[in-house]
């Protein structure tokens, strides 16, 4: 059960790591979707993920929560949410995840969600707080181990990159910190290493034919084993980057049930015409941190 604590108080739903535009407008005082309202998604808001996805992420908080400018590189649309909170460091306090499983106090989200976070101010900055309803049923979702929701749960057919964040193409004001790539199916941790995913910095020519490693740790988040989290050990410098996987035999990432990794996220082998390496994003940094 959610402490009666929890449910004091105004509470608001944009995710958090910096101010969103949602202002709650079009859930009732129960936290529920009104009648008719654009904002409502198309299942009963409830603590389950994709509920709150569909009633909260993607109405509300994705409208700025989206794409290269989302703030804190906190992307909630449906392609990137569930990857870009459960277990991964928030950017203003990287010591806190952004969803803990199991432990609501310690989540980011409720820290931010409750206006008690050591940076910053209650989410969303400005904007009418949602009802205390709806934040309970994220707290309760995080309690009950933060699952991904049944959308997630179906075995896909190829394994394969379903999202990366920063996405293909985009121009990032700030440098990230980290970069997240979620996969169709859950990772086999071992497989995981500076061999099978790599960040290089494009040196020169558009068409990078010439590209120097980055340092990076690589890891996978406890509780969440469709993400690969890939961090800098250095802050990236302003230029351009690409993310790499290595799809040689016995060097590329591999699934839990033996699965290797052949494809690119659209399903084409690698763009040079061979199985070594598939560049599955490339983006360009315009200021350093």
């Amino acid at each position: 059960m959610v402490p009666a604590t929890r449910l004091t108080g105004a509470i608001a739903l944009c995710a958090g790591l910096a101010a969103c535009s949602g202002s709650g407008v079009g859930l009732d005082n129960n936290g529920q979707p009104l009648s008719g309202s654009s904002s409502g998604g198309t299942l009963p808001l409830s603590a389950d993920f994709d509920a709150i996805q569909a009633n909260v992420f993607t109405p509300i908080c994705s409208v700025c929560h989206a794409g290269a400018t989302a703030p804190q590189g906190l992307m909630l649309d449906a392609a990137h949410s569930y990857n870009l909170l459960v277990n991964i460091p928030s950017t203003e306090v990287p010591s806190i995840v952004r969803v803990k499983p199991g432990d609501p106090t310690n989540s980011y989200i409720i820290q931010k969600l409750e206006g008690h976070a050591a940076v910053g101010g209650q989410m969303p900055l400005g904007e009418t707080p949602l009802p205390a309803t709806t934040i309970a049923f994220i707290a309760q979702w995080i309690t009950d181990g933060a699952p991904p929701g049944a959308s997630a749960s179906t075995m896909t057919a190829a394994f394969r990159v379903a999202s990366v964040a920063p996405q293909d193409g985009d121009v990032l004001a700030v440098a990230p910190i980290q970069i997240v790539i979620g996969f169709t199916r859950e990772l086999d941790a071992t497989s995981v290493d500076s061999a099978a995913v790599r960040l290089e910095r494009i040196d020169g020519a558009a068409d990078a034919t010439s590209a120097s490693a980055i340092a990076t740790a690589a890891s996978v988040p406890a509780a969440n084993p469709r993400a690969l989290l890939l961090t800098p050990l250095a802050p990236l410098l302003a230029g351009r980057y690409q993310v790499v996987l290595n799809a040689q035999p016995g060097a590329a990432l591999s699934a839990r049930d033996g699965q290797a990794m052949t494809a690119a996220p659209d399903g084409s082998p690698a763009d040079d015409g061979s199985q070594a390496d598939m560049v599955i994003a490339r983006f360009t940094v315009a200021a350093a941190p």
